[in-house]
């Protein structure tokens, strides 16, 4: 059975970014699910996105945590079908000099911005291999080139993601 839509799973859908990359893959006819951690209030994004005219999905979980990504992905999979777009978006930043920084904040934003891109993609390329074609898109920074004073932890991660996208698409 052939799907009607193509599939768009954004990561970090419901912030600045991801709320605009959502939006356009709506309008560009694509069926949109933004992906959230746990804490976020969902909901009231929903509905607001639904007063624009957007009717997205949503998906929770933990994306630098497998057993987690493997359960959202086979709750999409087993409603509406292989995610044919994955756009990892998720980012966050614990800014600080590395002389200051605790290894909490190393490690929370290397775990966001980079393990969880890993995972969320292992999670879709199977789908992909399978039907033969799909897209992962990964969002990263100039800072990932050029470091920035007070970023060692997020330049690593976009440097790290900009390493795994040409890794991955060879």
């Amino acid at each position: 059975m052939k799907k009607e839509k193509k599939i768009a799973y954004v990561t970090g859908g419901m912030g600045g970014i991801g709320t605009a990359i959502c939006r356009k893959l709506y309008s560009l006819d694509y069926v949109v699910i933004a992906g959230c951690g746990p804490n976020r209030d969902f909901n009231s994004w929903l509905t607001v996105q639904r007063e624009g005219g957007y009717d997205f999905l949503h998906s929770v979980g933990n994306g630098s945590d497998w057993e987690s990504t493997q359960t959202a992905f086979e709750r999409v999979r087993e409603t509406i079908g292989d995610v044919d777009i994955l756009v990892n978006n998720a980012g966050i930043t614990r800014d600080n000099l590395a002389l200051r920084m605790k290894e909490e904040d190393w490690t929370d934003v290397l775990d966001v911005n980079l393990k969880a891109g890993f995972l969320l993609s292992k999670a879709c390329l199977r789908g992909m291999m399978k039907n033969r074609q799909g897209r992962i898109i990964n969002i990263s920074s100039v800072v990932g080139s050029t470091g920035n004073p007070g970023h060692a932890n997020y330049a690593s991660t976009k440097a790290g993601m900009d390493g795994f996208t040409k890794s991955l698409a060879r």
